[in-house]
């Protein structure tokens, strides 16, 4: 990767704008129809979960999908072993309680694990709409260890672009500056302004350090306390 940090993010948005556009509509339904964003992800694809929750100007009803076994502060040898064990991520997803008028937000680098692979799987058998934040190249290169790859399991994939193994300098001899987190938030702050174009008046966070707010974000906690229990 010898382009600049900002060619690369404009080249993610350009090519994905389809898979965008899409993303944002299947929210924007979810929206309308009572329905909630279900974001999911392990290791460190958690920060991209962690943008989509409870986050200043960011969407008031996201309940995320996730174990604490695949987060890296439990453990971090242990969280690897823990998003390779099959049947985690179907017993996340099961306690989840996915509904058809939901959207699954599954971000995984390579796709490739049972637990995000899992997660997906179970999203679209209950008829929500499931999207992938993904690498292809990197799912291409990366051992199987899922019954299936999150590219074949998603209704509708965003492609990050990102090399295998995550590491894109020096250009000639990659050994350090991981992508993918640059990559997902692009992604997820496009979405959510494309959301905003959609549905408008779709319930948001406002900053809890910015005066006259937390009365407001304390309304939002009540109407959705009763469905989304972390917060």
């Amino acid at each position: 990767m010898r382009d600049s940090l900002g060619g690369y993010v404009d080249r993610v948005a350009e090519r994905n704008q389809a898979a965008i556009e899409d993303a944002a509509a299947a929210i924007a339904r979810s929206a309308a129809d009572g329905g909630l964003v279900r974001p999911a992800g392990a290791g460190h694809s958690l920060a991209a979960v962690l943008e989509t929750f409870f986050r200043a100007g960011g969407l008031a009803f996201v309940r995320p999908i996730w174990h604490p076994a695949v987060l890296p502060f439990h453990g971090a040898r242990a969280a690897t072993d823990a998003e390779r064990e099959p049947g985690l991520g179907a017993a996340a997803a099961a306690e989840a309680g996915i509904e058809a008028v939901d959207t699954v937000v599954v971000f995984s680098n390579s796709g490739a694990n049972p637990f995000p692979v899992e997660i997906a799987q179970a999203g679209a058998a209950a008829g929500a709409t499931v999207i992938a934040v993904t690498s292809r190249a990197a799912s291409r290169s990366a051992p199987r260890r899922a019954t299936a790859s999150l590219v074949e399991v998603a209704g509708v994939v965003i492609d990050t672009d990102v090399p295998p193994g995550d590491v894109t300098w020096p250009p000639d001899d990659p050994v350090t500056a991981p992508v993918s987190s640059l990559a997902t938030n692009t992604i997820w702050t496009l979405i959510l302004r494309r959301v905003h174009d959609l549905a408008p008046d779709a319930p948001r966070w406002r900053s809890a350090n910015v005066a006259g707010n937390d009365d407001f974000n304390r309304a939002l906690v009540a109407r959705f306390a009763g469905r989304i229990p972390e917060l």
